[in-house]
């Protein structure tokens, strides 16, 4: 898969590409990254690449001249093109695993400043939003989705990891613990030490639901 960013702050991806099991699977050349930056196709000596909202209103607005000619110089007939967006549909672990199954050049477009011109939605395929906050750039958001995507393409991450983790099965994943037993008067639960794998599930199925009922409660609108 490839994914391109296109970003006025490239070198927001830096630690992104050069870290840990994303740089794993591109030294494995499981995922390709290219970053492209509009400024790139700004012909003024100032390479300004934003400018006053009409109509009035704070901060300053994207041009979408640039932008659409960066989208221009990643896209190909097989590109699925995304722009982070707080008005976009909200990410999920569904949608990820979609973008694995179904597509494998994805471009993904970082609004700055008030966002990118409204005329960007006629160049894109999705709006995406990681949440009801705002964020100062798309770049984090950017950073969260690929993330999410890459983790899923297979051989990325051992796939006895993926089986039971949270938002598969439709339930968050269970506790876990690690040495040591004890730690300020906080105990690991006896039954995970007991050696019996049958009440170990059973717990871990349990403690599984009760993690997911929390989560539910803890969203309700």
């Amino acid at each position: 898969m490839k994914i391109t960013f296109i970003t006025l702050f490239p070198e927001y991806f830096d630690f992104f590409k050069t870290h840990s099991i994303i740089k794993n699977a591109i030294k494995e050349k499981k995922i390709e990254i290219e970053l492209i930056n509009p400024r790139d196709f700004v012909l003024d000596k100032n390479k300004q690449v934003d400018d006053y909202i009409y109509g009035g209103g704070p901060g300053m607005l994207m041009l979408i001249e640039p932008v659409v000619k960066a989208i221009e110089k990643a896209k190909t007939k097989d590109s699925f093109i995304i722009y982070t967006s707080p008005k976009g549909k909200k990410f999920s672990q569904s949608i990820a695993k979609n973008f694995v199954l179904s597509h494998k050049d994805i471009i993904i477009v970082c609004g700055h400043y008030e966002g990118i011109d409204a005329r960007i939605k006629y160049f894109i395929d999705l709006e995406i939003s990681l949440g009801d906050f705002i964020l100062t750039g798309g770049e984090i958001a950017a950073m969260a989705i690929a993330d999410a995507i890459i983790r899923l393409i297979p051989g990325v991450i051992n796939e006895d990891s993926l089986i039971n983790e949270s938002f598969e099965n439709d339930l968050i994943e269970n506790d876990h613990y690690t040495r040591p037993r004890k730690f300020r008067n906080l105990s690991v639960p006896s039954v995970l030490l007991s050696g019996d794998h049958k009440k170990i599930e059973n717990w871990r199925k349990e403690n599984a639901i009760k993690n997911t009922n929390q989560f539910k409660k803890n969203n309700k609108k």
